[in-house]
């Protein structure tokens, strides 16, 4: 799974809530076809491997693919039964933020139909709205 090789700061806030939408890595660039978010929300590194190997599996080596996201954001959990206090928790997993727009996964080399399908398969893996969109 993907996670970043090292941190600046190991435990980040959680944030408010995501706004906007994203004005950068919002256009198809490396492939012909594209998967893109229609909502925000926080896309975890176990979901994106997920989607990769949903879209690897349809295309069965035959195409290139491309993940646009990366996990960077550091998410912190408790155990369970542990008493308020005593500080923070350990990072558990790693996510990426998502905003509405953003390009997810590109793929290039296959027919628009067997795209469509592999993308297909790959949103229902994720836990935002995607559509499948063309260069």
């Amino acid at each position: 799974m993907l996670a970043p090789k090292k941190d600046k700061h190991k435990k980040w806030q959680r944030g408010d809530q995501i706004r906007g939408v994203a004005t950068s890595g919002n256009q198809v660039s490396f492939g012909s076809y594209g998967l893109k978010s229609k909502e925000a929300g926080w896309i975890s590194s176990r979901q994106i491997e997920s989607a990769r190997r949903a879209i690897v599996h349809h295309l069965q080596r035959g195409a290139k693919y491309w993940i646009r996201i990366f996990p960077d954001k550091p998410m912190t959990s408790k155990s369970g039964e542990i008493p308020m206090g005593k500080g923070k928790g350990a990072v558990d997993h790693y996510v990426a933020v998502v905003k509405p727009g953003s390009i997810l996964f590109e793929i290039e080399g296959i027919k628009e139909e067997l795209a469509k399908r592999a993308m297909n398969l790959a949103a229902h893996k994720l836990p935002v709205k995607c559509i499948f969109v063309k260069k």
